[in-house]
């Protein structure tokens, strides 16, 4: 698997999460991260989508508080190419829901 490839099922869990179309639940530290930073970025024009993000990553954090890492530590570890990047791929994911 590529690393676009990656990138790409992490946005679409991404997006299956903010539209309620996936259970709503991080499965780990990378995707409650990469919820919660997407949650930051699209709450302007998604404000539901943004909101059930935040309400995941918050759950998983309250479980594992240490898993927490700053935004320029997940683009830093790969797990966000940029986060205009995040934004142009993610929004028309939500628009189509």
């Amino acid at each position: 698997m590529t690393a676009r490839d990656v990138e790409s099922a992490l946005l679409s869990r991404c997006a299956a999460v903010a539209r309620g179309d996936a259970a709503p639940k991080a499965l780990d530290q990378r995707e409650a991260n990469v919820f919660r930073v997407a949650s930051m970025i699209v709450w302007t024009r998604f404000p539901s989508e943004s909101q059930l993000l935040e309400q995941v990553s918050a759950e998983y954090f309250a479980e594992h508080p240490d898993a927490k890492l700053p935004s320029e530590e997940v683009v830093r570890k790969g797990w966000v190419t940029s986060l205009p990047r995040l934004r142009d791929m993610l929004e028309p994911m939500l628009r189509r829901s």
